[in-house]
């Protein structure tokens, strides 16, 4: 009877390690919040063989950086295609209109990470990657874009509170459903995405 209480007693010590444990890594992922005057979501798209650009603005964002492995670093992001611009009046209609983004019925474009890559010398600049789902007119498909994430010019090696983030990829519009006007618009459209974030609380 007594010896059999010592192996209780590690059994419990051990299932109370496994349930801490994993508060102790999230707690190592920082918070931050976007800055919506320094942030910037471009797209360009041929129309007619001519180069075409939009924007389109974020209506929502979380992001969690692990300073000490950047590669558990996370971010959720959500645009509102409803707003989304070109510098033409009858392309961003037809853009928002049911043969491109539909936004009556999906007025959402969401981003989620689900890994990062980190480059060659170990961090999220020169040669990153972050892949994730991207969710547009409902369908969800694998995404992976190059990024770059820097410290604001002139501060010291540890100070975190404000990043500078960059991301740039291509996607098929085909690939999500948006196939409307193959005829005048070719299928990859490319993706700039400058963004500032700061650390929350």
């Amino acid at each position: 009877m007594g010896n059999s209480r010592m192996p209780r007693r590690a059994l419990l010590a051990d299932l109370g390690a496994a349930l801490l444990a994993p508060q102790a890594l999230l707690a190592a992922l920082l918070p931050y919040r976007l800055i919506p005057e320094a942030t910037d979501v471009r797209f360009t798209f041929l129309l007619g063989g001519q180069p075409q650009h939009g924007r389109v603005p974020v209506s929502a964002a979380r992001i969690r950086i692990d300073p000490q492995n950047l590669a558990r670093s996370q971010a959720d992001i959500t645009l509102d295609a409803r707003r989304a611009r070109t510098g033409l009046v009858f392309a961003t209609e037809a853009l928002k209109g049911p043969g491109l983004l539909d936004t009556a019925r999906f007025p959402q474009i969401r981003f989620r990470s689900t890994r990062v890559r980190l480059g060659p010398d170990g961090r999220l600049s020169g040669g990153a990657q972050i892949t994730g789902d991207l969710t547009l007119r409902g369908a969800t498909r694998p995404v992976t874009l190059q990024a770059a994430l820097y410290r604001r010019p002139g501060t010291a090696p540890d100070d975190l509170q404000e990043l500078d983030v960059h991301l740039s990829g291509q996607i098929s519009r085909a690939a999500f459903g948006a196939s409307g006007y193959a005829d005048l618009v070719a299928d990859r459209v490319s993706l700039n995405v400058r963004a500032r974030i700061r650390q929350a609380g």
